[in-house]
């Protein structure tokens, strides 16, 4: 037998599939690693300890399945977007830890770049909002503030990339400094129009160009994997978000899928359509293969697992995300309570990086299992928020939603969402596809399947449809727009 391997490295945690040569996931390979926040709003990865958890679960993943690096056909890579890693290109040692998506040291450069009347230009050419969520503020900060970063810069002893660049060039023994057309997009220095880093936003942010990675398409080679003698070529890279519309077999104007992960992601392909979004939306590049690159509108809302997450680890509500479901089940309908989990700002279609998470509605008789109702519904409520305005962007009323993420196995949650949005959710069999598209990508490349062959590989679990009135709908739905507009501005600029 012979496979495909797709590592899927996570905000998290790291995981890594297989799959055969026919498209089916056998095995699934995953470990948490540490989450550190040195400061209020600043979160951080230790990215040694992710390339160390990546490895094991690839290990694993063989050993398990008795799998010899042999019977690789080639490797896909996905992985969380937006997160920076800067290190020695000659020792490959970090610099400083990996900043992540939902960091937010970095609000005030952004505030200082709309200042300075930057907002319009990078929206037109980059398809993005200026906000903290995006790489390249994340770069300034560490050559600002991690002493000897400059020196080293101008020795040319410095690179740096996002999640997927580190991996790559690790795999391949510092051989290959290479993103792919999806993270590059996300970097808020990267041009999506003429497909080249961006030098008005270079220059303003003193980023140089030669410690960026190159560019290229998605389905393509970007170096070998030397694995205990035996050379795996790379074949498929995307950003999880990208990947996952790839996974769930999008390939059409028009299709829309979110993915409930740590942060909930709605992506609709617009095809060859650059189109900028009117309602707070943003646009971004979508898998790239055989020579074409396609683009795609996207809302990103920045907590949702993370928020089941705070109930456990951080209130200890729940002991795991599980028990959610039952608990949302054993409790009647809210009344008017409201958890809006701006942790880290909120994000589409509001874009504020100064909102905090509140709790509204509380009353003498609220207990835990109303404020975990609450907390899971929210992860609904922000859904729909960006179905509206992608709707109104795309000018198409959305027939139904695929789904997938650990999130989407909730089947209260589905509903919900059903019922919020007044139409179908769909989830597949296989809801593994983010690490899937990954996997596909790479097998495009490998010539072990087509679009076609993906298409037929779709499978469904269950469709969810809607049984509340509009009445109904309408009412708590407008309870939470309310609940969302008190959040706004809690921290003064």
């Amino acid at each position: 037998m012979k496979y495909i391997v797709a590592l899927d490295q996570g905000t998290t945690s790291s995981r890594a599939i297989l799959i055969d040569t026919e498209g089916n996931l056998i095995s699934i390979k995953q470990k948490e690693f540490n989450q550190i926040f040195p400061n209020q709003g600043w979160v951080e990865h230790d990215p040694m300890e992710i390339l160390e958890t990546q490895m094991e679960v690839f290990e694993e993943l063989l050993s398990h399945n008795n799998v010899k690096a042999e019977d690789i056909i080639s490797l896909g890579i996905t992985n969380q977007r937006e997160t920076v890693i800067m290190w020695d290109k000659q020792t490959g040692k970090p610099l400083y830890n990996a900043i992540v998506w939902q960091d937010k040291r970095t609000s005030d450069i952004c505030q200082k770049m709309k200042e300075d009347g930057l907002e319009t230009y990078i929206k037109e050419n980059t398809g993005l909002v200026v906000d903290s969520y995006f790489s390249g503020t994340k770069i300034k900060w560490i050559m600002d503030n991690v002493e000897g970063v400059k020196s080293k810069i101008n020795q040319n002893k410095v690179i740096c990339g996002t999640i997927d660049s580190w991996l790559i060039y690790n795999l391949t023994s510092f051989k290959s400094h290479v993103t792919d057309h999806t993270n590059a997009s996300r970097t808020m220095i990267y041009n999506i129009k003429n497909l080249k880093w961006d030098k008005k936003i270079l220059d303003y942010l003193e980023i140089p160009i030669s410690i960026l990675p190159k560019v290229q398409m998605s389905s393509s080679n970007f170096g070998t994997f030397k694995y205990k003698g035996v050379e795996i070529p790379i074949n498929g890279v995307a950003g999880d978000q990208q990947s996952a519309l790839f996974g769930q077999a999008c390939f059409e104007d028009g299709m829309v899928k979110n993915t409930y992960g740590t942060g909930c992601f709605l992506l609709m392909n617009t095809g060859n359509n650059f189109k900028l979004s009117e309602n707070g939306l943003i646009t971004t590049i979508a898998c790239s293969s055989n020579d074409k690159v396609n683009y795609a509108l996207e809302g990103s809302v920045f907590i949702a697992g993370a928020a089941i997450q705070w109930l456990r680890d951080s209130l200890g509500l729940i002991k795991n995300a599980s028990e959610t479901e039952d608990i949302a089940n054993s409790i009647d309908d809210l009344k008017d309570i409201y958890v809006v989990p701006a942790f880290a700002g909120l994000g589409a279609p509001y874009w504020d990086m100064y909102s905090r998470g509140a709790i509204f509605g509380l009353t003498r008789d609220t207990g835990k299992d109303h404020i975990i109702k609450a907390t899971l519904e929210s992860l609904a409520y922000q859904t729909r928020d960006i179905i509206d305005v992608m709707q109104k962007d795309a000018n198409i009323k959305l027939s139904s939603l695929k789904v997938d993420g650990g999130a989407c196995m909730n089947n209260y949650l589905m509903q919900f969402q059903s019922d919020i949005l007044n139409s179908d959710v769909i989830r597949p069999d296989v809801i593994e596809t983010t690490a899937m598209g990954a996997g596909y990508l790479a097998g495009i490349f490998s010539d072990i399947w087509d679009e076609d062959k993906i298409i037929s590989l779709q499978k469904i679990n269950k469709t969810f449809s809607p049984k509340i009135d509009e009445r109904k709908r309408t009412k708590i739905y407008n309870g939470w727009n309310k609940a969302v507009k008190r959040t706004f501005n809690w921290i003064e600029k």
